[in-house]
């Protein structure tokens, strides 16, 4: 049997692994991390569903209404359809905090760039100032974001994930019901839809995230955006709607005993001047 040669150096071993993984150092942090009790970081949850297509001469964005906050509902309606300008709007699924502060930041910067330039913002600038700035954070900023938009150059859809790489498409789904709303987008999205069949194509991609993912709920939210502007349909459709409501009996006088009562005056009016009572 051949004797195996110990690296003498640095550099033998660095010869000995040129072009490949260097696995030397696994043990050791596998040790330390278990003796110090370090937890390697965990991905976050989030519940949502958003999904958008693109049209001849529109694009149609939408997103359903549930906020989670770990495994209880936070809010019932929530708006995840996002303002950029006139012609950008985009749905947001990921941290409520960061999606709201992100597209604010946004919505300021194209308003300034519009005024400054007397133009219409486009949307790849958009696109390429998000996907800069999520990059910038490294994936600490948790927005992934379905940006929609029509500018000179037609409709334009994109899918920005939050460590900032994106993608061009005519259709995309986002959140943790992105696969139930894809299954309807890839089964039955055709490129020469009306803005009414995209309308209800989105809304039915949303149903199935709603009724296929714990979290995601509620309502339908559409946004669609033409060349004249963009126009957020609100609950478009409640599928969720409550059918009966519990009839409340207020409690009767005396449930709960009256111990004592005091009525204290706070205050003495004297000639117009308010001196505190002891």
């Amino acid at each position: 049997m051949a004797a195996v040669k110990e690296p003498q150096d640095y550099l033998e071993i660095l010869q000995a692994q040129r072009g490949g993984f260097s696995f030397e150092l696994c043990k050791r942090n596998a040790y330390l991390a278990q003796s110090a009790n370090i937890r390697p970081p965990a991905a976050l949850k989030t519940g949502t569903t958003i999904c958008g297509v693109q049209l001849k001469d529109a694009v149609v964005l939408a997103a359903d209404t549930r906020s989670t906050m770990g495994p209880m509902v936070a809010d019932k309606n929530c708006q995840k359809l996002h303002h950029i300008s006139s012609n950008i709007y985009c749905a947001g699924a990921g941290t409520a905090a960061d999606l709201a502060h992100t597209t604010q930041i946004m919505e300021s910067q194209m308003e300034l760039h519009r005024l400054s330039t007397g133009t219409q913002p486009r949307v790849c600038t958009v696109v390429r100032r998000l996907s800069s700035m999520l990059f910038k954070y490294q994936g600490y900023i948790g927005c992934a974001l379905v940006l929609g938009g029509v500018d000179v150059t037609g409709p334009h859809l994109y899918q920005i994930y939050p460590h900032g790489s994106t993608d061009c498409l005519p259709f995309t789904t986002m959140g943790s019901g992105s696969l139930a709303a894809m299954s309807i987008l890839e089964s039955e999205y055709k490129a020469d839809m009306t803005v009414e069949q995209g309308k209800a194509l989105v809304a039915k991609a949303i149903r199935a995230g709603i009724f296929n993912d714990l979290g995601s709920g509620s309502n339908v939210d559409v946004c669609v955006i033409t060349k004249e502007g963009g126009t957020i349909l609100r609950n478009m459709e409640k599928p969720n709607e409550r059918k009966f409501k519990a009839q409340y009996k207020g409690f009767p006088k005396g449930t709960t005993p009256v111990l004592k009562e005091d009525i204290l005056k706070l205050v003495t009016i004297e000639s117009g001047d308010v001196a505190m009572s002891g």
